[in-house]
């Protein structure tokens, strides 16, 4: 089964392409809404999609301003300025698709993808 991710502007296109790769379904930020828009509109428009919002956005891991119970989900890639670490955070984040194929599986959480781990806040 395949997920349906909103991918925001500021992600690379080699993640966008390795999740489409994977089977995924992907919607653009650029493809569904201005680039500038408030991050308040970019979830909720991940929300109307049906999707999980993927973003390396540090604004969406605060789980005060975006609990992850309101969502149906978020994922935070942990770039931290070392793009060289994409392709391993890639594999692991790909992984755990596979081994958790249903949008349900995501539903309410906060999941802080890095090279060598990922967690997962609810």
């Amino acid at each position: 089964m395949s997920l349906r991710l909103f991918v925001d502007h500021c992600v690379p296109n080699s993640v966008v392409i390795a999740f489409r790769n994977s089977g995924h379904e992907v919607f653009l930020l650029k493809d569904e809404i201005p680039c500038d828009s408030d991050d308040a509109i970019v979830i909720a428009k991940a929300q109307e999609l049906k999707s999980i919002l993927v973003s390396l956005n540090g604004d969406f891991a605060d789980i005060v301003v975006y609990p992850p119970s309101r969502y149906l989900g978020i994922i935070a890639l942990q770039v931290k300025n070392h793009p060289e670490v994409i392709p391993a955070m890639m594999v692991r984040l790909l992984s755990h698709f596979a081994a958790n194929p249903n949008i349900a599986d995501y539903q309410g959480q906060l999941m802080l993808v890095e090279a060598h781990r990922i967690r997962i806040r609810k």
